[in-house]
């Protein structure tokens, strides 16, 4: 009985752990070259956003491990989607900053393994503001191509 749950366990374990190296997980070559307002709003963008809105994903050692590795997987695949600024059409960009302002970015299942990225008060408010100076707000005309989508 005892050896029987050990082999059940084992198996139950590999599986798992081979499953989350099934996941998709991939940094296609940035197309794109954002000319940001500021370097501050470029690092904070690296810190906050860049790991789901970019091709420049650093994929943490729980995106290796099932079935974390495939909400990660597909939260980074939906994410850009949305909008990635390793892209030429960047989709959604002007949204970028009201969803910061708005306190939905970055979203709080990110947060919880990722502190650094946490943005509060004045930060949270001057980076929203970086952001509309980089991409444009909802009301700019200047990303017109965001409404072809």
């Amino acid at each position: 009985m005892r050896k029987k749950l050990i082999i059940s366990i084992s198996i139950i374990i590999f599986v798992v752990l081979i499953s989350g190296l099934l996941a998709p997980r991939s940094n296609p070559p940035v197309e794109n070259k954002v000319v940001w307002d500021s370097v501050a709003t470029r690092d904070q963008f690296m810190k906050s956003c860049a790991d789901c809105h970019s091709h420049e994903t650093k994929w943490p050692w729980y995106s290796y491990v099932g079935p974390t590795a495939f909400l990660v997987t597909n939260d980074v695949r939906e994410a850009r989607e949305h909008f990635n600024i390793s892209t030429p059409n960047m989709r959604h960009a002007r949204d970028a900053a009201e969803e910061v302002r708005d306190g939905y970015m970055p979203p709080s299942d990110y947060l919880f393994m990722h502190d650094e990225a946490r943005l509060q008060g004045e930060i949270r408010n001057s980076f929203a503001s970086g952001l509309e100076k980089t991409f444009g707000g909802k009301n700019d005309r200047r990303n017109d191509e965001d409404e072809m989508e």
